[in-house]
């Protein structure tokens, strides 16, 4: 997993809304758990992104819940700031423990359905373990690659089918895990050509092997079990990527792929809209790509034309007023516009006004420890950035919307420095005014606290290029 969208700020924002489980009536199942060092008093337990209940956790950090009139299928459970599935089916008790300390890594299962969730887990870890040598493998000719993929796979699907065969799990359990290997197989080979030819060379499609996308005649665009299932939402990002490209290569001029490019993106738009009719799968993944582009180009013209073709396909009110409210707003983030006017708590708890920390260039990076992958190598870019530049100043900001001993504890965790680290002291309403809607963005600033760049990413290989300039200025 190595994007990093916010789309857990709306899930940042929850309120527990209590639902009447004293019926008897329908199928239904239990859920539960135990965790051990807390970093709040509850969970939220959601279905396809909608908050079903929020459930505290009792004086020993555990809780159960009925869940009423189950509905077969993946179910996610946050606490403090990091997320898991369960999938769960009429009948089931399912009870969890886990350490925050180790989240995915040390998440069990026990009762009735905790062998399948376990074994799902574990793919998941296995998969996320297995993921520097399918880039390794990449890098060989695509007959090669695609045999060492293949060994791979082979070697997953007989051991589900012993898993199965000796525990007699559901068929749902055996759909969902046969998905799970299939998926991140596909999603591995439509990774490939960008991998292996680069992103100058992708002309070259054309040199692969005829049958190599055969699997994608068999593709279900639209399947409503695994539709909040990652390898699956994962695979489909890869390939509207893959077909976008060829159908722009069709007819544009460009010799090379650029990822920002607005025809590119627009293709990804109306391409989605003609093969995806699930309404949840088809509004999810023209939100992703919309909201990708905004976050990334620095065109903001552009945007116009992208909310134009994403207004006339979405059917998601809610995705469309948060859209058109990001292009507005960077509208108002241009480079040389003051920077925001916002204020920010220090580690000493005092609060102060953003462009008083402008005395020199400065970078502004914001991270969450919800999403552990990106504060740490978002902190280690930034102090190697900053051995090498020392004419600049590095901010960071983080946006969680708890109390601040949660962002500190995670600073003193990893070791990293307190200095010129702050939280927005109003969340919301600073998450709106720097347009922030990906926690890759970054904004540059000017020694008089005039924006240079405002929509930049540290991970691109033209940033410091960009910071070059500013200094050389």
């Amino acid at each position: 997993m190595k994007q990093y969208y916010l789309l857990f700020l709306a899930l940042l924002t929850l309120v527990g809304c209590h639902k009447d489980v004293t019926s008897e009536k329908g199928d239904y199942a239990y859920f539960g758990g135990e965790i051990i060092n807390p970093n709040s008093d509850f969970v939220i337990l959601s279905k396809s992104e909608e908050p079903l209940d929020t459930i505290y956790l009792d004086d020993k950090n555990r809780f159960l819940y009925k869940v009423e009139d189950v509905a077969t299928g993946f179910y996610s459970f946050f606490h403090g700031g990091e997320y898991q599935i369960v999938l769960l089916e009429p009948n089931d008790s399912i009870m969890f423990r886990l350490n925050t300390m180790d989240f995915d890594e040390s998440l069990v299962f026990t009762g009735q359905g905790a062998k399948k969730n376990n074994y799902l887990i574990n793919m998941f870890l296995d998969s996320e373990a297995e993921y520097e040598n399918v880039l390794k493998y990449s890098q060989l000719p695509p007959l090669e690659f695609e045999h060492k993929l293949d060994s791979l796979r082979e070697g997953k699907l007989k051991k589900l089918e012993n898993f199965y065969t000796k525990n007699g799990n559901s068929e749902v359990f055996y759909k969902v895990a046969k998905d799970n290997i299939n998926y991140n197989y596909y999603a591995s080979k439509e990774i490939y050509p960008f991998a292996y030819y680069g992103h100058n060379k992708l002309k070259n499609l054309e040199s692969l092997p005829e049958h190599f996308y055969d699997y994608r005649k068999n593709i279900d665009y639209n399947d409503t079990l695994i539709k909040d299932y990652y390898p699956y939402n994962a695979f489909l990002r890869y390939h509207f990527d893959n077909l976008a490209l060829a159908e722009h290569f069709t007819h544009s001029e460009d010799k090379y792929f650029k990822r920002n490019s607005l025809c590119y993106n627009l293709d990804k738009i109306k391409l989605i809209d003609s093969l995806s009719t699930n309404v949840d799968i088809k509004n999810r993944l023209l939100f992703h790509y919309a909201i990708r582009y905004v976050n990334s180009t620095e065109n903001v013209e552009s945007c116009d034309r992208l909310l134009k073709e994403f207004l006339s396909r979405s059917t998601s009110e809610n995705n469309k007023k948060q859209l058109a409210y990001l292009t507005e707003s960077l509208k108002k983030l241009k480079p040389g516009y003051d920077f925001p006017d916002i204020k920010l708590i220090n580690y000493n708890n005092t609060e102060l006004v953003a462009k008083s920390l402008f005395n020199k260039p400065t970078v502004v990076y914001f991270w969450s420890y919800a999403i552990k992958g990106h504060f740490i190598e978002s902190h280690n870019k930034v102090n190697e950035l900053r051995e090498k530049y020392p004419e600049l100043k590095f901010v960071g900001i983080n946006i969680n919307l708890d109390d601040a001993k949660n962002w500190k504890k995670a600073l003193k965790q990893y070791n990293f420095s307190f200095e010129n680290e702050y939280q927005f002291a109003n969340p919301d309403d600073a998450k709106d005014a720097v347009a922030l809607n990906s926690i890759n963005k970054v904004m540059v600033v000017d020694n008089n606290g005039k924006i240079a760049i405002s929509n930049g990413n540290m991970f691109n290989v033209n940033f410091e290029e960009q910071l070059l300039g500013l200094i050389n200025k």
